[in-house]
């Protein structure tokens, strides 16, 4: 902070006689720290695991999206490593030139197995999955039906698209079905978009009633799970699997970086998508291939979960029984569905208060805020992973607890 104001002070003294070009950029920044809203962002030195080191300091980690404990797996260490001693360490080329290794075929059939569809294409991260996929399917003469809670990343691919974006009621087939009304004869194709798991909120999409209304109007069907992949359905398969969808979902959005622990993204469906996504898919055209350790991690990571169902049930068990504490404590956990644990706090202070007040007893949880979450809608979001013991999760309820009362979150004990 005190960086910071000597920056500002000085970017004024300077601005009454050079260039005033970049004053705007100070003040917008000065003003997200009076509103609270500035993200000060840690630095991790250690691997990914149920304790980090953080900032220098040991704490328990309530923070990244590891659900499955994979990220520093020697399984998938020792997968990379030896991709690395057969492939190299980059891939030197986008993936239409010269930068599709035999990984990345391998990949792509493991993950279409592994999702019961006919194809996939992997891309270098989730985000670029979206980015890829949306502008392919739909474009200016066209609509994109859109959950309102949908992901940036979906958000950012309807936008290049340039279709018109109809945003619909969150997790509200009823409004969907409205939206799709309301917006007859004027559009080519169309394109409903829905996160399967909602990252703030925990949420499950309705997709069984969304697949009716899809198959009513005859529109094509997009999922993104992200956080579904590796969490919900047999041995995380994924939202699809979990309602018993299969084959009526014309594309699934998935990423390598969250359960499966390493890196990437993917797009499952029908043949002709993923052949269509190799000839206009701009991120696998334009951006190169995803590294082979990288490839190889994953196809590990694939490996693992065809094996056992133990990773994905000990998530289970985990979540269920810190959700559960919470609420005994007295929190509010929002609609969550699943092992993300939102700490609802509502106002934005508060919550960067309370992430303080956890690092400094050794747990990391970060706030989350405007603009990640709507204003007043600030939390904690606590993100369990088969990585913790019972030790860990009551390590963690013993801290929220205190930190809870001191800041009068949640009544003192009697």
């Amino acid at each position: 902070d005190d960086e910071w104001g000597q920056r500002q002070g000085c970017a004024v003294s300077v601005g009454e006689t050079m260039s005033t070009k970049l004053n705007w950029l100070y003040a917008e920044l000065a003003a997200l720290r009076e509103q609270n809203l500035y993200n000060t962002i840690r630095t991790i030195d250690s691997p990914q695991g149920a304790w980090i080191v953080v900032d220098g300091k040991r704490v328990l980690n309530f923070c990244s999206n590891n659900y499955l404990g994979l990220a520093n797996d020697a399984r998938l260490k020792q997968a990379a490593h030896d991709a690395v001693e057969k492939f190299g360490v980059g891939p030197a080329a986008v993936r239409s030139i010269a930068g599709t290794l035999s990984l990345h075929n391998e990949l792509e059939k493991r993950l279409a197995d592994f999702k019961g569809v006919e194809a996939t294409i992997s891309f270098q991260s989730g985000f670029n999955s979206n980015g890829a996929v949306i502008p392919a399917l739909v474009g200016k003469e066209d609509v994109i039906f859109s959950d309102e809670l949908n992901h940036a990343s979906i958000i950012d691919g309807a936008r290049l698209s340039g279709a018109n974006i109809a945003r619909y009621t969150h997790n509200d087939a009823e409004a969907l079905e409205d939206a799709i009304t309301q917006s007859a004869g004027t559009y080519r194709r169309a394109l409903i978009v829905t996160d399967g798991v909602f990252s703030m909120d925990g949420d499950i999409a309705p997709l069984p009633q969304i697949v009716e209304v899809a198959e009513r109007h005859d529109i094509l069907l997009m999922v993104d799970d992200a956080h579904g992949e590796g969490v919900l359905g047999r041995g995380g398969r994924g939202i699809v699997d979990h309602f018993g969808m299969h084959g009526r979902v014309d594309v699934e959005v998935g990423t390598m970086s969250k359960a499966f622990g390493v890196v990437g993204g993917y797009v499952a469906g029908k043949k002709e998508i993923v052949e269509w996504l190799r000839q206009r898919g701009r991120p696998f055209l334009f951006s190169s291939a995803v590294t082979a350790a990288d490839a190889a991690a994953c196809l590990r990571a694939v490996d693992i979960l065809e094996e056992s169902t133990e990773l994905v049930e000990k998530l289970w068990d985990n979540a269920r029984y810190f959700k559960t504490e919470m609420q005994r404590l007295g929190f509010d956990t929002g609609a969550s569905e699943t092992p993300i644990t939102p700490v609802m706090l509502g106002d934005a202070q508060l919550a960067q208060n309370f992430s303080r007040a956890l690092f400094d007893n050794d747990v990391f949880a970060m706030a989350i805020k405007y603009p990640t979450v709507p204003q007043g809608k600030a939390r904690i979001r606590v993100m369990i992973s088969a990585a913790h013991s019972r030790e860990d999760l009551d390590k963690g309820l013993e801290v929220f607890g205190k930190v809870g009362r001191e800041l009068g979150v949640i009544k003192e004990k009697i």
